[in-house]
């Protein structure tokens, strides 16, 4: 009887922590973000990426934090609506970025380049934007991204029939 007395909370704590992944947790955990495609117009030519969304309150405070590596033609995107002016640190952040503040209109309105790993100094535009991309640190030198090149991301970065504007879709006139 001791023994069954002793065996049987093995069991309940062996049945309570499995390590099968639950359905929940496998997705969360496998998931990939999804990819926005967003097109720069630079003066030698348009510039494809494809970025991450930032669009919750959480994915703009996670950002590219604690990340290691990212891809030449990926970023990620912090849609601001309605335009604000925003203020990014690269506090937890380990690799440098460049960071593209994107007026309303759609031109860079400020390019802070190679933005330093972990600085706890803020980098801001000083003006409403529609936007932020972070690129990693060097790709807007690379390609000869500078400050008045245009922005649009969404279906209207791609060939296709015009889109409405929101912030999954921001087609500024040229």
């Amino acid at each position: 009887m001791k023994r069954l007395l002793l065996l049987l909370p093995l069991a309940l704590l062996a049945a309570c922590s499995s390590s099968a992944p639950q359905a929940g947790n496998a997705t969360a955990a496998t998931a990939r973000p999804s990819l926005l495609p967003l097109m720069i117009r630079t003066a030698r030519g348009d510039r494809r990426f494809d970025v991450e969304l930032a669009l919750t309150e959480r994915q703009q405070e996670q950002g590219l934090m604690f990340r290691k590596r990212l891809d030449a033609d990926s970023g990620m995107l912090f849609p601001m609506d309605p335009p604000r002016t925003a203020s990014f640190w690269m506090k937890n952040t380990v690799i440098p970025l460049d960071m593209l503040f994107i007026h309303t209109d759609g031109s860079i309105a400020f390019l802070k380049a190679n933005a330093q790993p972990y600085s706890r100094e803020p980098v801001s535009a000083g003006i409403p934007v529609a936007a932020v991309l972070e690129l990693r640190g060097g790709r807007a030198a690379e390609l000869g991204i500078r400050e008045g090149d245009r922005v649009r991301w969404g279906p209207c970065a791609v060939p296709g029939p015009p889109q409405p504007r929101d912030s999954l879709n921001f087609c500024p006139a040229e």
